[in-house]
């Protein structure tokens, strides 16, 4: 198919047939910003100490000097507050002391999950549909979800949790990508940059609602599994890709998909709709064509997965309440989101991205000036590196998606996604880096964000392009662009580096003020 968008024009951009797909899809999203981030509430740590025989009683020793105590293991158990929680996995299993390390790698095996559904899930969307997998994956999250209530165990919990991390990502990038190629024009930005994330945003911010309603770790997995039934009938309303069919020679089917959205819009088809087609070959992501654009996404995406999820699960260890701060991490996607869809609509998406990952990075650099005595100016920072995090990685789905062809997109979004949950999978130990300094994660984050800042720069642009549909359609570098970018990046380096020193230099001297203003109290109390 030469021109899909030309071909289907008569269709409109906005009826009947594009308002059922836009919400439908975008809803089927609403679970996964349920299963991304359960994990903050199911494998939290609680205040504990060592069980004591024979006493229920809370454990205080402020009058005991511990060092002169010879310390052994708690050899009876461990008792768990329940201020903030019923119960976790961490309570329910043990996963202290010696087992701590499960805690973290807990995530780290949902995100292992996750980053083999990005790469099966993508090679299987283009050999067999994106349909199938998408509700095929939709019910291995909802249904394993679900089982994970009935567990004796922490190595089974796990087991569950990497094939719930498996089915989430597969049915989420298989959304993307059908809305992304049924939909067409503005509508279709308007889908790939706040619909389907804002809708991801909805479930994220109702997952600290529901566990605070829920403080108990296997009735929570039953609310969050439950609503996964809802979507059985959107089977019957949600077609296939045209654009797929007519990718593997299925002209028929794609031109009867077709004719019905032209029914529902109330308009009148061509009685030959598609003509014309062509035998699509193997394309690798990695030829010599499309390499270097494959291996700057696989970056960039690596960076913002690391920053997203990083900031995401840190929020239970920050100050304040860990409901609160959930909330606030995902509430500040929305205007995120907003964000990236008014620079995919007027902006190139190389400055648009580029501009994000700079905002969040720069920000998180600045954390480490913050005095210790405004931990809130902290949490403000961290949020705000999230919101430019936040804003390159809706971005990024889009821009992915615009840049390669029908024949190789799925593959495509969802090898990016694969190397992105490597990135994911790491986050949990990456926060714990904060152990050999407080603001260490912050630093690493920020130089890797500056550094995908660069890179994307020498991507082609794709703003106000159609979707390519060959290997042949996909834009090109400009090579005096790129040039240019180099210099204009240098520039901006010199004047980031001219503030961060100026700032640091004003932080001394503001802390040393602070810490003679607290002596001065403390000599007068």
């Amino acid at each position: 198919m030469k021109d899909y968008e030309k071909t289907t024009a008569f269709l409109g951009q906005w009826g009947p047939f594009q308002k059922i797909v836009f919400f439908l899809l975008c809803t089927s999203t609403v679970p996964n910003g349920f299963s991304a981030f359960s994990v903050i509430f199911l494998a939290d740590i609680p205040d504990h100490h060592c069980q004591i025989p024979g006493t229920n009683l809370s454990y205080n020793p402020e009058d005991v000097n511990l060092t002169e105590i010879e310390q052994e293991k708690c050899v009876d158990g461990w008792m768990y507050s329940k201020h903030i929680y019923q119960s976790t996995i961490v309570t329910e299993f043990d996963l202290v002391c010696d087992d701590e390390w499960k805690q973290p790698f807990t995530s780290s095996i949902y995100f292992i999950g996750v980053l083999c559904g990005s790469f099966f899930s993508g090679q299987i969307s283009d050999r067999f549909g994106r349909k199938p997998v998408l509700f095929v994956t939709m019910m291995v999250q909802t249904f394993f979800t679900f089982i994970q209530v009935f567990v004796p165990s922490w190595e089974l919990f796990s087991v569950l949790f990497f094939i719930v991390g498996l089915g989430q990502i597969s049915n989420y990038v298989a959304a993307f990508v059908l809305g992304t190629e049924i939909l067409s024009g503005g509508v279709r930005v308007l889908y790939s940059s706040l619909g389907v994330c804002f809708f991801f945003a909805i479930g994220y911010m109702m997952l600290p609602l529901m566990a605070f309603l829920i403080r108990s770790w296997r009735m929570l997995l039953v609310a969050l599994s439950v609503p996964g039934l809802i979507y059985i009938p959107l089977w019957w309303f949600i077609p296939e890709s045209p654009r797929w069919l007519i990718s593997q020679g299925k002209l028929e089917e794609a031109e009867a998909i077709v004719k019905n959205a032209a029914k529902k819009n109330k308009v009148t088809p061509p009685d030959i709709i598609f003509n014309e087609i062509g035998v699509n070959k193997y394309i690798d992501l990695l030829t010599d064509n499309i390499r270097r654009t494959t291996l700057i996404l696989f970056l960039v995406w690596l960076t913002l997965s690391m920053g997203y999820f990083g900031l995401s699960l840190n929020t239970s260890r920050l100050h304040g309440d860990p409901f609160v701060n959930c909330f606030i991490s995902a509430a500040i996607e929305v205007p995120a989101y907003v964000t990236s869809w008014l620079s995919l609509r007027y902006l190139p998406r190389r400055l648009s991205c580029s501009a994000s990952m700079l905002l969040g990075g720069g920000v998180l650099y600045f954390i480490q000036l913050v005095p210790p005595s405004l931990p809130s100016l902290s949490v403000a920072l961290e949020m705000m590196g999230k919101f430019g995090i936040a804003i390159g990685t809706a971005l990024m789905f889009t821009y992915t998606g615009e840049l390669y062809p029908t024949v190789l997109r799925n593959t495509a979004v969802g090898s990016c996604a694969m190397v992105s949950r490597v990135g994911s999978a790491i986050a949990p130990y990456f926060i714990h880096l904060s152990v050999y300094h407080e603001h260490l994660p912050y630093i690493l984050l920020g130089t890797l964000c500056l550094l995908s800042s660069t890179t994307t720069l020498f991507l082609p642009e794709s703003f106000n392009q159609p979707l390519p549909e060959t290997i042949e359609q996909m834009q090109k570098r400009d090579r005096y662009y790129e040039v240019f970018c180099c210099f204009f990046f240098f520039t901006i380096l010199k004047i980031f580096k001219a503030i961060y020193s100026k700032y640091s230099k004003i932080y001394k001297a503001t802390s040393q003020t602070l810490d003679k203003y607290v002596f001065n109290i403390d000599n007068l109390e």
